[in-house]
């Protein structure tokens, strides 16, 4: 059977300049930092309150076909990559705090169906998604 969801990945163009974002900027911690054969790095950062899930900083390489590779740096590159959502108990107040670290918002904080909501990229170019989660309904989202 199936536990939980251990590790997810998110491809980064330079894995010191991201693992110092996620840790020094966000708040999470050095889970392994490795390199293995052929001068693959394995580096993984954690959150201290959900340490069962590491987030994999991957340079776009192998296992991926070099086109595959070519095809997530240009859209790390353009900012258009999907990373993570995160949580938040406090959407507008973090946003603020970020905000004058100088992290890129593309998306100020604003009010949900689910929560409030901001979006900004890490040091890579990948999006991510801020939430400060509140109850809701399938009745919130109506459909078509």
């Amino acid at each position: 059977m199936i536990t939980n969801v251990s590790l997810v990945t998110v491809y980064v163009t330079d894995q010191d300049e991201a693992k110092r974002f996620y840790c020094d900027v966000l708040g999470f911690v050095e889970g392994t930092d490795i390199t293995m054969g052929e001068g693959f790095r394995w580096v993984t950062v954690v959150h201290p309150e959900q340490p069962e899930l590491q987030v994999t900083l991957m340079v776009p390489g192998p296992p991926l076909t070099e086109e595959m590779a070519g095809a997530v740096r240009r859209a790390l590159a353009a900012g258009s990559m999907g990373g993570i959502g995160l949580s938040t108990d406090d959407c507008r107040a973090e946003h603020e705090r970020l905000a004058k670290l100088g992290v890129e918002f593309v998306q100020e904080p604003a009010e949900r169906p689910y929560g409030v909501e901001a979006v900004f990229r890490d040091s890579c170019g990948n999006w991510l998604v801020m939430v400060e989660p509140t109850p809701f309904t399938g009745e919130d989202f109506p459909h078509a």
